[in-house]
């Protein structure tokens, strides 16, 4: 059978560029996007957020469906067990313990957001001037963050209840004074390797300001140790407030937090122990939940595992 003959009018030319080769099969995904996709895969994760947005929900409506006020002294009903009216019993006082329990998680979870957040502005802002600047200005700042570090806490508590009036805003403050400066010394760290970099230099090199290239440019490129950090402060301090309550620094009454309810239940715990299961519960739980929540982040935002 003969073969074919074939010309050059029966093959079209195939236009190819050298660029072709530089394109990515597949949509292209920003950081931020990998990383929530990644931390969804954490299951103990997603069930440490579902369990810290169940207890700040908690804290909101578990009081009035309890129909019971949390400061209400009873004392017919008193250390009451479990029942259907109060459904984690009483204490001493004949106080709900059930209505306690939400709202001292609104007070502790409150505690330990705003002493997070109060860290997070104070150290951000204080290791990302230091590691910027560099030489004696570092040098400086990180002596005085050293200098803070090795003045005992309890110490400081102490002076500032004697010297402030003992309130919520008192323990708060007591205990940012020195919690900032894990997060400094993060920053500091992170933005001292990140100056060196081609965009910051090209930023630099193009007019942009130093606050600009801080917080423009070196603290969001910091945000994923800076989140991480953050979630474990905040179980920090919320086990700090339930320490200083068992020392009798905690919030005063009439408010309720977990730790002084566990302060509380102490002297009844071989005959009523419920009093002080509950609030320890709650303390663990949130503390757990807190640290899933912190190692998850850690492993979604670590670029060697993208």
């Amino acid at each position: 059978m003969p073969q074919p003959q074939l010309n050059d009018s029966d093959f079209e030319p195939i236009q190819y560029s050298e660029y072709d080769a530089e394109k990515i099969v597949g949509r292209s995904t920003s950081f931020w996007k990998d990383a929530w996709r990644r931390f969804r895969k954490n299951k103990l994760a997603l069930i440490g957020v579902v369990i810290i947005i169940l207890l700040g929900i908690m804290s909101f409506i578990g009081s009035p469906i309890s129909g019971h006020n949390y400061s209400d002294n009873d004392l017919i009903n008193s250390n009451q067990s479990p029942s259907a009216e109060h459904w984690f019993g009483t204490d001493n006082l004949g106080r709900d313990i059930f209505s306690r329990t939400w709202y001292g998680a609104k007070i502790s979870l409150f505690i330990g957001l705003m002493a997070a957040f109060i860290d997070l502005i104070i150290g951000v802002i204080w290791g990302a001037t230091a590691g910027f600047f560099g030489g004696k200005i570092d040098e400086y700042m990180m002596r005085i963050a050293d200098i803070l570090t090795a003045v005992p806490y309890l110490l400081v508590v102490i002076l500032l209840m004697v010297i402030m009036p003992k309130g919520l805003w008192t323990l708060i403050i007591a205990m940012t004074i020195t919690g900032w400066i894990n997060m400094a010394r993060i920053v500091r760290g992170q933005v001292m390797q990140l100056k060196s970099e081609e965009y910051v230099i090209a930023s630099r090199s193009l007019g942009a300001k130093k606050t600009r290239l801080m917080f423009r440019h070196l603290v969001p490129n910091t945000l994923g140790p800076i989140l991480v950090t953050l979630t474990l402060t905040i179980p920090t301090a919320i086990f700090t407030e339930a320490f200083l309550s068992y020392l009798g620094l905690g919030v005063p009454a009439p408010l309720a937090s977990w730790g002084t309810m566990s302060s509380d239940a102490l002297s009844f715990l071989k005959y009523e122990p419920y009093q002080l299961f509950f609030p320890a519960f709650f303390i663990c739980l949130t503390m757990l939940a807190f640290n899933v929540i912190g190692d998850g982040m850690s492993d979604a935002l670590d670029p060697k595992e993208r």
